[in-house]
C-alpha cells in the first residue's frame, strides 16, 4: 500500500472491425496488462465490433509503466486465438491529473496527443475535465493484425492513504 499512487480505471468502450477468427464472426475479449497486473473484460458471442462497456482498474505504483491490451477470440475446444494487441502510455494523462485541476467548464480539452510511431492511438487522444474529473479518451490500433480497433476511456481514481502522485 505505501507504494500505491492511485488507480487507473479503464473503461473499455467497444471493439471495431475486429478481424475475423471463427468460421464468419469473432467471439472477442480484452486482457488487460500492466507490470504483473492482468484483467479481462467478458467474451461478446459472434461480434467482430463487440460493445463491452466494461471497467477494469489497475493498481498504479510504476506510472511509467506502460499498459498492454490484446484482443483474443474465445474458443471452446482449441487455444484462443490472438485478434491483435497494442499499449499506451499513461504518462500524459498523469501530468494531467498532477495539475489538480478544479472548476472547469466540463468538456474543458487540457491536452491532446497525436497518433504517431511511438504509440498506438489511430487518431488524436484528449485528456478532458469532465463532470469534476479529468478522462482521456482513446482509439487504439491493434498491431500484429490485419484489422481492427479498441475504444477506451481512462479514468484516475486518488485512493486516502496512498502515496498519492
Amino acid at each position: 500500500m505505501e507504494n500505491l499512487m492511485g488507480l487507473l480505471r479503464i473503461h473499455m468502450i467497444r471493439g471495431v472491425n475486429l478481424a475475423v477468427r471463427d468460421v464468419r464472426s469473432s467471439d472477442p475479449y480484452v486482457v488487460v496488462k500492466m507490470g504483473k497486473q492482468k484483467l479481462k473484460t467478458r467474451v461478446i458471442k459472434q461480434n467482430i465490433n463487440p460493445e463491452w462497456n466494461d471497467d477494469l482498474t489497475l493498481s498504479v505504483v510504476d506510472p511509467n509503466l506502460p499498459v498492454l491490451i490484446k484482443v483474443y477470440d474465445k474458443d471452446t475446444f482449441s487455444l484462443d486465438d490472438k485478434m491483435g494487441d497494442a499499449e499506451f502510455d499513461i504518462s500524459h494523462f498523469i501530468e494531467v491529473v498532477k495539475m489538480r485541476l478544479d472548476d472547469l467548464p466540463s468538456g474543458t480539452i487540457i491536452r491532446k496527443i497525436q497518433p504517431s510511431r511511438e504509440n498506438c492511438l489511430s487518431e488524436e487522444s484528449c485528456i478532458v475535465w469532465a463532470n469534476g474529473k479529468v478522462v482521456q479518451n482513446m482509439f487504439l490500433r491493434l498491431r500484429h493484425v490485419e484489422t481492427g480497433e479498441v475504444e477506451l476511456q481512462l479514468e484516475w481514481i486518488d485512493i486516502p492513504g496512498s502515496r498519492g502522485l
